[in-house]
């Protein structure tokens, strides 16, 4: 029997629940908070909230807590950093350390969305488990909510206790004596939770109550909502004396003044800031870039570097990195495969080709020299020209397993303008460096 737990992205149908144990929330809120639909079908299943390029998370985090599942926080998405606010960390901090502590509670058969409140933009649910009871709860207002909350039918020997904040609760016992009102504070946009027991809590309890207390001294509207973006800088490089002697490996790029346009292929995040790289000109990372700039001459080699050149280069001066890991991933014991003599090295890092360059003479080409020996001085585009031509550039690949690199002299009707090969789509090219 296949025992793994599956996690699907977006909305299965129905009867998925049956089956699939995880599922990754990806909703829109409004003020009144909605009940998870496969959480309202299957109260065991969980439902993990994903919104990773959202910059507050406090409706993905009241939503989770409402209906009693997870919340996926995820910084680092496919390598942009889309930082969690020191606010939204205080919470989940909260909301998780209840949730864990009572966790067999929400996945009660009798859950009850919605129970009755008392304030307006407070909204609970019920989780009654033996004889005990649980509510969650998150205040959607701008404002604290600092009254009754919750009206609960009167039960011998109960005890109330504001989970949240970690003080037991004395009920105001309606006139006929049937209903205990509770009153406690929530703040706006903020978390409450509330235990019923009857008799004496146990000692554990009694700490988790003490914990909570502690935890929730500060309220969250002290911790900053703000969400600074990480400043890039873009490693200098250092300049390289001309050339001493011609040759036939070699190309000159005339150099000259130039718009550099460039824009991220980052799979997600728009052209929101933070996203891609931050080019001294500006002042944060974004994905489209866009600079009037002056090139000096320069010589670069014709092709990349080979397998076979940069085995010479290890034979002849045994370097082997620090942090070996996927160096040469492709080779195998320290040769690569056959027929790959003239393919371009691969997996290999910028740190790692640096013991390589020749001398003072050489160094490796800035984004800048890229974009101009690419296309030239005026040419305004690389690409369009040459797609539906397979003579011109290496064939994507359409199946599930990668054939790797094309020889460097396989289309050498895809030379730039400049004379320069293979400077589309065979493989990924170091350029700048940023700290």
């Amino acid at each position: 029997m296949d025992t793994r737990l599956l996690s699907s992205q977006g909305s299965p149908h129905d009867e998925a629940v049956g089956y699939n144990l995880l599922t990754w929330g990806e909703y829109k809120f409004q003020f009144v908070p909605a009940v998870d639909r496969f959480k309202w079908l299957e109260t065991r299943h969980m439902v993990n909230i994903s919104d990773r390029w959202n910059r507050d998370e406090n409706d993905d985090l009241q939503f989770a807590f409402f209906n009693g599942v997870g919340w996926e926080s995820w910084e680092n998405i496919w390598g942009i950093w889309n930082g969690i606010t020191p606010r939204d960390a205080e919470a989940t901090r909260r909301k998780a350390t209840i949730e864990r502590a009572f966790a067999p509670f929400l996945s009660s058969q009798g859950w009850e969305p919605f129970y009755p409140t008392s304030s307006y933009g407070v909204f609970a649910s019920r989780w009654p488990l033996n004889k005990t009871t649980l509510w969650t709860m998150v205040n959607r207002n701008e404002y604290d909510v600092n009254d009754t909350q919750l009206s609960v039918p009167a039960q011998d020997g109960a005890r109330y206790f504001d989970l949240y904040h970690g003080v037991e609760l004395v009920p105001n016992m309606t006139r006929e004596g049937n209903w205990a009102q509770l009153s406690f504070p929530i703040e706006s946009h903020g978390f409450g939770a509330v235990f019923q027991i009857v008799g004496e809590p146990d000692s554990s309890a009694m700490q988790f109550m003490a914990k909570m207390k502690s935890m929730t001294a500060k309220p969250l509207a002290s911790y900053s909502k703000d969400r600074p973006t990480l400043v890039q800088r873009i490693v200098d490089i250092r300049p390289t004396a001309p050339h001493s002697s011609s040759s036939s490996e070699m190309v000159r790029i005339p150099g000259g003044d130039s718009f550099f346009v460039v824009g991220g292929i980052e799979v997600e995040g728009s052209d929101d800031e933070g996203v891609d790289v931050q080019y001294p000109w500006e002042d944060s990372p974004r994905r489209f870039h866009k600079h009037f700039m002056h090139i000096d001459a320069f010589d670069i080699d014709k092709y990349p570097a080979t397998n076979k050149e940069f085995k010479a280069f290890l034979d002849a001066t045994h370097y082997h990195p620090k942090d070996d890991l996927n160096f040469l991933k492709d080779w195998q014991g320290g040769a690569y495969p056959v027929g790959w003599e003239n393919k371009p090295v691969t997996w290999v890092s910028r740190r790692m080709l640096e013991p390589m360059l020749p001398g003072p003479e050489s160094g490796f080409p800035t984004s800048g020299n890229g974009n101009i020996h690419c296309k030239g001085p005026t040419r305004e585009n690389t690409l369009g020209e040459i797609f539906g031509d397979p003579m011109q550039y290496l064939v994507p690949d359409q199946g599930r397993t990668m054939h790797g690199p094309d020889d460097v002299y396989a289309h050498p009707a895809g030379v730039s303008p400049t004379g320069v090969m293979d400077m589309v789509g065979n493989v990924w090219q170091w350029t700048d460096e940023y700290v």
